[in-house]
Order: structure tokens, then C-alpha cells, then sequence
């Protein structure tokens, strides 16, 4: 398979398992074609990358890291990330789990991309926010994802107001993320808050052999017992 030149955005599975459930054969052809990767984490990109072809030699890969902790207002330093793109090559995006670009540092060099004339070649994989809202049962014409909530107890509390009125006035489904070591104390917070009518759902391994969906009513949760601790999660609220 010849690449075009440009920037792939490939997927890369949300949990352990059979890569063929997750990820298109082509997926792992492309893969087999980039030497040059902008990568979350170096070494959950090396294992998926083994994982996607175990006879891959990782050591003539060309490797660079975008994440948390690059600086994205250098912006020379993100475009060369490109350079390969400029000669010819095709250069790869991993981020550490599901789909690139999207609550992720990599929309970033993406719009550098688009800015520049590169083509981007979007690869078909799984979104823990697409997936989770499909089998929430809550609206899927109208959503929002509002990544982490904040930290601070009144900032908090605050967002988790807005919300309420963007589904009470929009019907607007509102979705987002907290650090699993955080998730029980979230739903404690969001059961203790958050009106008895109002449904939550929580989707946890998504993909994964211990993947849990379920939507129930803030009052429904109060009288369940439940524990999401240290497993990745996706929370949505809808009326």
C-alpha cells in the first residue's frame, strides 16, 4: 500500500482485547506504512503498534511526543513535527486511548495541519464519547462534552447548575469525564446534588470484558451500590 503524504489520525483501542473488534483491517495497513508517529505515550504507542503487527520493527520508527506536558504555544516546535509531511511522508497520530484529536492535545497540531495545506486522513476506531451516548438512551441530536469538571467544590457545583438548564431548556444531553481514582466520589457528589428525576448514565470499559452502560435516575442511584473506582469512565445527564 502507497500513503499519500499527510497526517493520519489513527485510532487506538479504550481497553485490553481483539484489536479486529474495535479496528478496521485497513487500520493496521496504514499502520504498517507510517514511519514517523506523534504519539500521547511512548510506550502505550510502542505496544499498540506491536499489537497492531508484532514483526514491526519499532526501532526504525520515528517517534515524537505530544501531550500534556508539550508547551502547544510553540509553535515552530508542532510544525515540526509536520517536517516529514513537507518531504513526502506520511506521519501517524496515536493518542493513548480511542480516537486522536478529540479531547485530546493532538486537535492541536491537527489545526497546524489543516493551516498548511496537509491533507488528514481520518481512520475509523472507537470514541468512548460517541460510543457511551449511543447507548445512553439520551439525546443524540443535541450534546455536549465538557471534558473534566473542575476541581474546585463551588466551580463545581456551578457547571453541574449550568448543565441542568442546558438540558432543561435544550434538552441538551451533557456529557463528560473525571480521574477513575475520582469516580465513586463523583456519582456520591452527582446523587447528592443533582435532582431525583434527573438520569445519569455511567459507562465504564467501554469495549472492554468488564464493560458496564447503564442509566438510571439520580434517585434510582441513591438506593444502588456501585464501584467504578480506578476503571475509565464516561458520564452523561439528560431529563
Amino acid at each position: 500500500m502507497a500513503l499519500d503524504a499527510g497526517l493520519y489520525l489513527i485510532p487506538s483501542q479504550l481497553s485490553d482485547g481483539p484489536l479486529d473488534r474495535v479496528l478496521p483491517a485497513y487500520n493496521i495497513e496504514v499502520v504498517g506504512e507510517i514511519s514517523f508517529f506523534v504519539v500521547e505515550s511512548l510506550r502505550s504507542a510502542r505496544r499498540f503498534l506491536k499489537k497492531c503487527n508484532r514483526d514491526i520493527d519499532i526501532d526504525s520508527l520515528t517517534f515524537s511526543e505530544l501531550n500534556e506536558h508539550t508547551d502547544l504555544n510553540d509553535r515552530a516546535a508542532l510544525e515540526a513535527l509536520l517536517e516529514p509531511i513537507g518531504r513526502g511522508e506520511a506521519v501517524g497520530l496515536i493518542s493513548d486511548a480511542g480516537c486522536p484529536a478529540v479531547a485530546d492535545p493532538g486537535a492541536d497540531l491537527v489545526g497546524i495541519a489543516q493551516r498548511k495545506g496537509y491533507k488528514v486522513f481520518p481512520l475509523v476506531g472507537p470514541s468512548s464519547i460517541l460510543m457511551s451516548l449511543m447507548a445512553s438512551g439520551f439525546n443524540g441530536q443535541s450534546f455536549s462534552f465538557a471534558g473534566y469538571l473542575p476541581v474546585d467544590a463551588q466551580a463545581r457545583q456551578a457547571r453541574l447548575k449550568e448543565m441542568t438548564r442546558r438540558i432543561e431548556r435544550e434538552r441538551q444531553t451533557q456529557i463528560f469525564i473525571e480521574a477513575p481514582y475520582r469516580n465513586n466520589h463523583l456519582i456520591a457528589e452527582l446523587v447528592r446534588l443533582l435532582p431525583a428525576g434527573m438520569r445519569l448514565c455511567v459507562a465504564s470499559d467501554i469495549t472492554g470484558k468488564n464493560q458496564h452502560i447503564v442509566t438510571r435516575t439520580i434517585g434510582q442511584w441513591r438506593q444502588c451500590q456501585y464501584d467504578y473506582h480506578k476503571i475509565p469512565t464516561i458520564f452523561l445527564l439528560f431529563s
